[in-house]
């Protein structure tokens, strides 16, 4: 499962946007989907991309390749909860969540977490912020999903706290995509950056 947001003027990477401006801040953003798409569509896995807002038709996500959904729910723990739930009453045995904000993931990293998966209750990709850019699981525990500051540095800990003595599998640790220090060393969003001096 994907989870992406609707690229929308304003809406979408509003702290990177603070930064570098609206416009720079959407093309960022559809620069991390363009890679979302790069490093999924290959995958021998069944992929459902979850919008934000609204199903988009038409746009990057090729429908005989992703199927599309809209996520529920008032946070991200309940959206994330209820698009488990879809998975597993669906019958998947084995579902992962990723975010469309990781430059720094590939397709092999996912394939390999799905591996994990198969001998693990959890697999989680820890962020270097605090929060995870990957979540694993092979049945539905809404508990991980709940009483949690979605995008703050307490996201992970906090998570890992309602899953102790459980059987996990911790990737290396990689960074996504939120600020200007995210992406300044780059060299594919470079171009992108010149805006803030306009």
């Amino acid at each position: 499962m994907i989870f992406t947001r609707n690229p929308e003027l304003g809406k979408c990477k509003t702290r990177l946007a603070a930064t570098i401006g609206d416009q720079a801040a959407l093309e960022v953003y559809q620069l991390l989907l363009d890679h979302t798409v790069t490093i999924t569509k290959s995958l021998s896995v069944t992929k459902e991309v979850y919008y934000s807002t609204k199903v988009g038709e038409n746009d990057i996500w090729n429908p005989t390749t992703y199927n599309k959904r809209l996520q529920q729910g008032e946070d991200l723990g309940a959206r994330m909860c209820s698009a488990f739930r879809n998975g597993f009453n669906a019958g998947y045995t084995n579902i992962i969540v990723i975010g469309s904000d990781m430059y720094d993931l590939n397709q092999l990293d996912i394939e390999n977490a799905f591996k994990a998966l198969k001998n693990h209750d959890y697999v989680i990709g820890p962020a270097e912020d605090g929060g995870y850019y990957l979540f694993g699981l092979k049945s539905l525990n809404s508990k991980v999903f709940q009483n949690k500051s979605w995008g703050t540095n307490t996201v992970l800990k906090d998570t890992l706290n309602d899953i102790q003595q459980t059987n996990i599998k911790l990737l290396e640790e990689r960074n996504d995509v939120d600020y200007y220090e995210d992406i300044k060393d780059i060299s594919v969003f470079q171009h992108l950056l010149s805006y803030q001096n306009d």
